[in-house]
């Protein structure tokens, strides 16, 4: 796991990730928050340890009955701030595969920048979702469930050429950049780049000052174009998935 950086730490990435990708139900078991949305993406199925609970055998039990009753995995998201100590190798130990190594970048909000064609609205429009669902859509037909994480919480949803989306949260200081997407043939056109230059512009507009963003570790892509724009690997978080 990459070495925390001063921002944002392991405690703000995982309020961060958690407040801008909001599951449709939540259960706190003593420090321990089981998130539920039907199953779209692992984020908002998952467990998030961040306090440890007084009976740790109990807790693996209840969390894995939890999600074996909705026919999904019981899947861990782990940083630095997972409890209690040493539950990663709990989880292995319990046959817990790691998933999606994923790294934290942060960035100073320090512009100038432009909008450069790039439309953002308040609400994710059909076109919009069609882009980032034919990128990212991976629940057959959970579309709505999607769109109801999505708009959980105010957000800006960038839109360029009917090809490249992405989404901008603003939380207080901080700018969450999620759903980046740019569809297959127009690629290595430098629109994803774009997007992401005016949802910091818009951020700064809003109030923000930083901006943060979690990829894949294996995306070295995506990574090299975050890094072209300022943005530094500061902490990290990875998954592990235990199949029903």
């Amino acid at each position: 796991m990459t070495r925390c950086a001063a921002v944002p730490g392991p405690r703000d990435l995982d309020g961060l990730v958690a407040a801008a990708w909001p599951a449709r139900s939540v259960q706190d078991i003593g420090g321990w928050l089981l998130r539920h949305a039907d199953g779209v993406t692992k984020r908002a199925n998952s467990v998030l340890p961040l306090d440890a609970p007084q009976d740790l055998d109990a807790a693996l039990a209840r969390a894995e009955r939890f999600y074996g009753e909705r026919g999904l995995p019981t899947v861990f998201s782990l940083s630095e701030r997972a409890r209690p100590e040493g539950l990663d190798a709990v989880l292995e130990a319990r046959g817990y595969d790691v998933v999606d190594p994923t790294l934290a970048m942060a960035a100073d909000l320090a512009g100038p920048y432009e909008r450069d064609g790039v439309d953002i609205a308040d609400e994710p429009s059909p076109g919009w979702l069609d882009v980032w669902w034919s990128v990212d859509g991976r629940y057959d037909h959970q579309l709505p469930v999607a769109t109801e994480i999505l708009t959980g919480v105010p957000a800006g949803y960038a839109s360029l050429d009917g090809v490249a989306v992405g989404r901008g949260v603003p939380q207080g200081e901080w700018l969450g950049i999620y759903a980046m997407a740019v569809a297959p043939e127009a690629r290595r056109r430098g629109l994803g780049r774009r997007v992401l230059r005016a949802l910091l512009g818009w951020g700064r507009e809003q109030g923000c000052e930083r901006a943060y963003l979690v990829v894949i570790e294996r995306n070295a892509a995506a990574r090299a174009m975050y890094a072209a724009e300022g943005f530094t690997e500061s902490c990290g978080y990875h998954y592990r998935v235990k199949t029903i």
